[in-house]
């Protein structure tokens, strides 16, 4: 999980999608009270994740306060061997294709142009979805390529601080060929930081739709000053902005079209996630995204029917953006 200490209290950005936390059912917006049955109250952010780590196969308690819970909720979750797929992908129908990051790693770019590559070899690529749910971040540079990766031109994301040396910009080159097809990226509140940056330069200039919920609002620039005796001060000198000018610390961004997952029904004997996703590994049946798991996502049902009537919708990316309540196609 990533985590982070917001208004004095330790809380989950959100669960990477496939880890233990993410298994037993802890979600973005998590407060966690107790590691161990141990308060995190005053509790360093290092302290906590020193208290959270621990031997593989070991079990550590998590004492979590969730809105809308009527009481704490005790989660006990048994450490692994974190491995992680950053970059999935498929096939939804002819010209429409999927693509989900769940955070930013060093190969992730690498990963998203293949994704491209091989959906464009199987159909003409008219409408993708890119998937940014529970996405907590990683690696900016990773952020910016992947945002290039859709942009022909313009800033993709800048930072400002008080001091001239901590303002960067960061722009976008020609990609001859990903403008052509319509987009809409799936946003929640466990969307963070690098994924921000990314959904609010398409947003900017119009290149997708936005869906989902408002993200968490994680957008500053920290430096590690060092001090005597080993120790070391980190002080946030600059925030990031969108390319409109909108900071995203503790902020976030909003949808333009707002929509709140909706759990499926659960059948018994069976337990359901928020949002959940499949994985690719190669060959026809796999690459094809199953009726079930589209049939389970009322946000991802959504998406696709926007790429499917995009002249309705296409007033989302013009003049002025509107949060605006959907109702989901059947």
């Amino acid at each position: 999980i990533e985590i982070t200490i917001r208004k004095g209290i330790l809380t989950v950005v959100a669960p990477i999608e496939g880890t233990p936390a993410y298994k037993a059912g802890v979600q973005a917006g998590d407060r966690i009270i107790k590691v161990d049955g141990k308060t995190t109250k005053n509790m360093t952010l290092m302290d906590a994740v020193r208290a959270i780590r621990g031997p593989r196969g070991t079990p550590v308690v998590l004492t979590i306060l969730r809105k809308g819970a009527s009481k704490l909720l005790t989660i006990k979750v048994v450490r692994d061997t974190i491995a992680i797929q950053s970059v999935k992908y498929h096939l939804i129908s002819p010209g429409l294709g999927y693509i989900r990051v769940s955070t930013f790693q060093s190969r992730t770019t690498a990963d998203l142009r293949q994704a491209l590559k091989v959906l464009k070899s199987r159909t003409r690529l008219t409408g993708l979805i890119l998937d940014l749910r529970n996405n907590p971040g990683g690696l900016l540079n990773q952020a910016v390529s992947v945002a290039d990766q859709f942009l022909t031109s313009g800033i993709i994301v800048y930072t400002k601080g008080r001091i001239p040396s901590q303002n960067m910009t960061f722009t976008a080159r020609p990609h001859p060929g990903n403008g052509r097809f319509h987009m809409v990226v799936l946003i929640n509140g466990g969307s963070a930081s690098a994924s921000e940056i990314v959904a609010g330069a398409l947003q900017d200039h119009h290149r997708a739709i936005l869906l989902g919920t408002h993200t968490f609002g994680k957008g500053s620039v920290q430096t590690i000053i060092p001090l005597t005796n080993r120790a070391g001060l980190r002080l946030t000198t600059a925030l990031y902005y969108t390319p409109a000018g909108r900071t995203i610390h503790h902020k976030g961004l909003k949808p333009d079209v707002k929509l709140a997952f909706k759990r499926p029904k659960q059948v018994a004997g069976t337990t359901t996630r928020s949002p959940r996703t499949l994985s690719v590994r190669g060959g026809k049946a796999q690459l094809h995204m199953s009726r079930k798991r589209i049939k389970d996502d009322n946000q991802l049902r959504m998406a696709i029917h926007i790429l499917k009537h995009w002249a309705n919708y296409r007033r989302y990316l013009i003049g002025a953006r509107r949060i605006v309540p959907a109702k989901t196609p059947k």
